[in-house]
């Protein structure tokens, strides 16, 4: 998915945060460090910073996590890394310190705050689910039947 230049524009032009600054960065990379040992053998690890640029995107935007665009990395990757700052409280900590920098620069309405979210999946046009039928079993085995106009 890739972004028109005029919505790039809009977006570029709001007062909020899209993507991390390098001051803000400098706070926040010590919090995203998880020490564990590497399980997994292969590719060096993704940087933290567009894995966390990919979190702040899908948040601000609302989207799905296969809408997310690729210059924040695979969206299993992300949604791995996300997983694992959520787990060792790294995600709370981090979103702490970007809400305060949020707060002290535009400021943030305390006051009234809204989310709005579905736990079910909406059916698409006529696949949706009230449309499904149930499969059909095997067709059960027929007796041989007498001929309608035979007499005894």
């Amino acid at each position: 998915m890739t972004t028109t230049q005029p919505h790039q524009d809009q977006i570029n032009q709001q007062h909020t945060l899209w993507e991390v600054s390098d001051e803000l960065w400098i706070r926040l990379a010590p919090v995203m460090v998880i020490d564990k040992p590497r399980k997994k053998i292969g590719r060096p690890t993704r940087d933290a910073r567009t894995i966390f640029n990919g979190l702040i995107w899908l948040a601000r935007t609302g989207s799905q996590w296969s809408q997310l665009p690729r210059r924040y990395g695979p969206k299993s990757t992300v949604h791995e890394r996300f997983g694992a700052w959520v787990e060792h409280g790294c995600f709370r900590a981090a979103w702490a310190i970007v809400l305060k920098e949020y707060d002290q620069k535009i400021g943030i309405d305390w006051a009234w705050q809204a989310a709005d979210g579905s736990m079910v999946k909406a059916p698409l046009g006529k696949r949706g689910a009230l449309v499904r039928r149930k499969p059909r079993g095997a067709t059960p085995l027929t007796e041989e039947k007498p001929d309608v106009n035979a007499r005894c």
